[in-house]
């Protein structure tokens, strides 16, 4: 029989055999964010079409073509969150966080939306980590919210990331550089795409964001913005460079940097990877001074960044980073009839309230499928319980890794076996000399019991 529908296209689902290498990727991310004094704020997953065209900005690639805009039943235009940071800034208004002590230093995992042809690092649903920081003015925040995401990278063993570097300026300065854009653009204007048209009146600097090749090879002889900043701008840059310096974090300037979205100022900022063709941005943010009063809030400068958690994964696949171990079932119950059942119900019971993982049969299979089906799970160890071990209340405990069998008495099963868990391991670091977590083999996985 055919299906009844496939996944929409853009989209991706995560199966069990991969959903451990996110959760990993994500609870490292969260872990490198607290470190740094960051909390999770979690946002709606659609908002006021409004917040994304002033937040956003309309001239932009990703409010013009990119985003799921709806009308819902009640008339009003929704959409689905293109990116994490205007969410969270509108947040940060609504629920005044403004009010409380500043910096606000904020984090998610998150999943975006845009209408974008589909291809590899490039999906239409994906998902990101992001941090923003409200009322941050110093360049040490530029220079530490680059740092955390470096962090991130170092942990999970990323290797061969160059970041590039730039200012946009602010809007003082930046209207100059508009000026001399204009000029530039003026002059071929013909040969510019229709969107790019329209954008040479109300945002020349989008242009430099377009992706039409025709526009790109143009921009490439644009007016830089470095030649434009004000002292002020200017001075800020040249502190986040030194700071960055101090932090022997290694940096390219590109002024060809502008970032698709309109609310950044002044530091802007890209992790780039070649392992993964032309999509190899991972990481990318910066300033925003000017969102908060966009949005109808006193003015707060802020910044952030996002992470594409998809093409990250890519980039530490393709460079064989290491994950940790799939989980595993600590222990296999094979039962084979009606008391050896309640028996295992019961014994299972006691191992997950004491922190094991333990399964037993579903579908009242024969002892050959069970064993197998033990197997397949990987177990690390399993017990056949049948009437005679219900009786005597004595099973055999079998270690799969090695096909060791030890008597394990029924009645006090779980101290049981994690004497043997503990002798196992033991005898695993005599013979490979591993270094070896004594704490994580307490029961409960608390180490002071």
């Amino acid at each position: 029989m055919a299906l009844i529908t496939k996944a929409i296209k853009g989209t991706k689902d995560v199966l069990p055999t991969e959903a451990y290498k996110n959760q990993y990727i994500e609870s490292t991310c969260l872990g490198v964010a607290e470190k740094f004094g960051y909390k999770e704020i979690r946002t709606p997953v659609f908002e006021h079409t409004e917040l994304f065209q002033r937040g956003v900005g309309d001239t932009t690639d990703v409010v013009q073509k990119e985003m799921y805009t709806f009308d819902d039943k009640g008339g009003r235009s929704i959409t689905l969150r293109p990116e994490g940071t205007a969410g969270a800034a509108r947040s940060f208004l609504e629920n005044g966080l403004c009010n409380e002590a500043l910096p606000q230093k904020v984090c998610y995992l998150t999943s975006c939306y845009r209408y974008e042809k589909p291809q590899a690092g490039r999906l239409r649903e994906f998902h990101q980590f992001g941090i923003e920081c409200f009322g941050a003015t110093s360049p040490l925040a530029d220079a530490e919210m680059i740092s955390l995401a470096k962090q991130v990278f170092d942990e999970l063993e990323v290797k061969d990331l160059h970041l590039e570097i730039n200012s946009i300026g602010c809007p003082t300065c930046r209207a100059e550089y508009h000026k001399a854009l204009k000029e530039y653009f003026s002059a071929r204007e013909n040969e510019l795409c229709d969107t790019c048209r329209e954008r040479l009146e109300r945002n020349p600097m989008r242009i430099l964001d377009c992706k039409s090749p025709v526009c790109s090879e143009i921009a490439k002889d644009a007016p830089v913005v470095l030649d434009y900043l004000c002292d002020e701008c200017k001075e800020h840059f040249d502190s986040v460079k030194r700071y960055l310096d101090t932090m022997n974090i290694e940096y390219i300037v590109n002024p060809q940097i502008v970032r698709g979205l309109d609310y950044y100022t002044k530091t802007v900022f890209e992790y780039v990877s070649d392992a993964i063709g032309s999509q190899g941005t991972v990481c990318g943010g910066g300033r925003y001074d000017g969102l908060i009063e966009e949005l109808g809030g006193q003015r707060t400068p802020s910044l952030g960044f996002g992470m594409g958690l998809e093409r990250l994964q890519l980039v530490m696949d393709a460079q064989n980073c290491p994950y940790p171990e799939e989980s595993k079932p600590d222990l296999f119950i094979v039962a084979m009839g009606d008391k050896a059942t309640l028996k295992a119900i019961e014994i299972a019971k006691d191992m997950r309230a004491e922190g094991f993982s333990a399964m037993y049969d579903l579908n009242g299979r024969s002892l050959r499928a069970q064993m197998k089906y033990a197997d397949k799970l990987g177990a690390k160890f399993n017990v056949v319980i049948g009437d005679n071990e219900v009786e005597q209340g004595v099973a055999k405990l079998k270690n799969m890794s090695t096909g060791e069998s030890t008597d394990i008495a029924l009645t006090t099963f779980v101290s049981g076996f994690y004497d043997i868990s503990m002798q196992d391991a033991l005898k695993d670091l005599e013979i490979n000399g591993e270094a070896f977590d004594f704490g994580s083999l307490f029961l409960g996985g608390n180490e002071n019991e």
